[in-house]
C-alpha cells in the first residue's frame, strides 16, 4: 500500500511568497491600465515618447540625408533658413547648419544617439545598483556598511561631476584612441556609474523588509542558495520602485549626456547627439541662425518633459497609498 505524499511544511509559506511576487502583475492588469486610461496628459506623454523612439529607430528612412556621411554634405547648402521663411529651400524643412547638414536629419540621428546612450546608461546603472542593493540588504553587516558608505560618498557629489571625472580619466588614458563608438561607450560608463546609488538604496530598503518574511525563511529552509532567493523571490517584490527610478533616470541620463556633449566632453561633431547639436548651434545663435540651436533644443525639451510625465504617473500609479 503506497503512502500519501505529504508536502513539506516549508512549501506553504514559499507558495504564499510566490503569490506575493505576483502583486505587480495584478497591479498592471487592473489599477495601472485604469489609471493610464484616466490620465489624458499621461496618454499624450506616452504617445510623444513612443513617437520619438520610432523617429530614432527609423531615422535612416525618414531623413533626407545622412548627417554622419561627409559625402552627402555640401558647404554650399550651409546656413539655409527653414523652409517656411523667405530664404528657405526644399527639402530642408528646418534649415541647415554650418556644414550643410539638414537640421531635421541631424535631429533624427542625434535623437538615436541620445536615446541609445540614455537607455544603455540606465541599464548599466540599474544592473549595478540592483546587484549591490540586493547584496547589501540580504547579507547586511560589514558588506552592507561598506556598500552604503561608498554610496553616501558618491551622493555628496553631483552626478554630472562624477560623469565628467570618469570621462576625463578615460580621455587621459586613451587619448587619441577614442573614436566615435569608443566615446559612446565612455558616456554610457560615466552615466551608469553616476546613477547606481538610487537603485542600490531603494533595493536595499525593500530587501531588508522582504528578507524577514516567511517565504524567504522557507526558501532558506529547503536549501535554496542565496543568489536564487535574491533574484527569484526577493527581487520581484522590489520591481515597482525600480521601474519608477529607471523611468525618471532615463530623462536624467539623456540630460547628462546632452550636458556633457554641450560642454565638449561628449559625442564629437562627426557623430552628434542632441547635446552636440545644441553646442554647435549655440555658436551661431547671435549671428541670426537661430534654427540651428532652437530645434534640437526644443526636441530635447519635449522628450525630457514627456519621459518625466510618464515617470511621475508611474510613481503615483504604483504607490499603494494613493489608491
Amino acid at each position: 500500500m503506497s503512502e500519501a505524499v505529504v508536502p513539506h511544511k516549508a512549501e506553504e509559506p514559499l507558495a504564499r511568497g510566490a503569490a506575493q511576487t505576483g502583486w505587480f502583475k495584478r497591479a498592471v492588469e487592473s489599477d495601472l491600465f485604469y489609471s493610464f486610461r484616466r490620465s489624458k496628459i499621461t496618454m499624450i506623454a506616452a504617445a510623444i515618447t513612443l513617437l520619438f523612439f520610432l523617429l530614432a529607430v527609423f531615422a535612416s528612412l525618414l531623413a533626407v540625408q545622412n548627417p554622419f556621411d561627409p559625402a552627402q554634405l555640401q558647404l554650399l547648402n550651409s546656413r539655409i533658413s527653414p523652409l517656411w521663411t523667405a530664404d528657405g529651400q526644399s527639402p530642408f524643412l528646418l534649415g541647415t547648419d554650418e556644414q550643410g547638414r539638414d537640421v531635421l536629419s541631424a535631429i533624427l540621428y542625434g535623437l538615436r544617439i541620445s536615446l541609445l546612450v540614455g537607455i544603455l546608461g540606465v541599464v548599466l546603472s540599474g544592473a549595478l545598483g540592483i546587484l549591490l542593493g540586493l547584496t547589501a540588504g540580504y547579507f547586511g553587516g560589514a558588506v552592507d556598511g561598506l556598500i552604503m558608505r561608498v554610496a553616501d560618498v558618491q551622493l555628496s557629489f553631483p552626478a554630472i561631476l562624477i560623469a565628467l571625472l570618469i570621462n576625463g580619466i578615460a580621455k587621459s588614458l586613451l587619448g587619441n584612441k577614442l573614436d566615435e563608438m569608443s566615446m559612446l561607450g565612455v558616456l554610457v560608463l560615466a552615466i551608469g556609474l553616476s546613477f547606481w546609488v538610487q537603485y542600490a538604496r531603494t533595493v536595499r530598503g525593500s530587501v531588508m523588509v522582504e528578507k524577514n518574511k516567511d517565504y524567504v525563511a522557507a526558501a532558506q529552509l529547503i536549501g535554496l542558495p542565496a543568489p536564487v532567493i535574491m533574484l527569484r523571490h526577493v527581487l520581484p517584490n522590489t520591481m515597482g520602485p525600480i521601474l519608477v527610478i529607471a523611468t525618471i533616470n532615463l530623462a536624467l541620463a539623456i540630460i547628462t549626456e546632452a550636458t556633457l556633449s554641450f560642454l565638449g566632453s561628449g559625442m564629437p561633431e562627426t557623430m552628434p547627439s542632441l547635446g552636440t547639436l545644441i553646442r554647435i548651434g549655440n555658436n551661431y545663435l547671435f549671428a541670426g541662425e537661430w534654427w540651428i540651436v532652437a530645434f534640437p533644443g526644443l526636441a530635447l525639451a519635449i522628450l525630457i518633459l514627456s519621459i518625466n510625465l510618464l515617470g511621475d504617473w508611474l510613481r503615483d500609479a504604483l504607490n499603494p497609498k494613493l489608491r
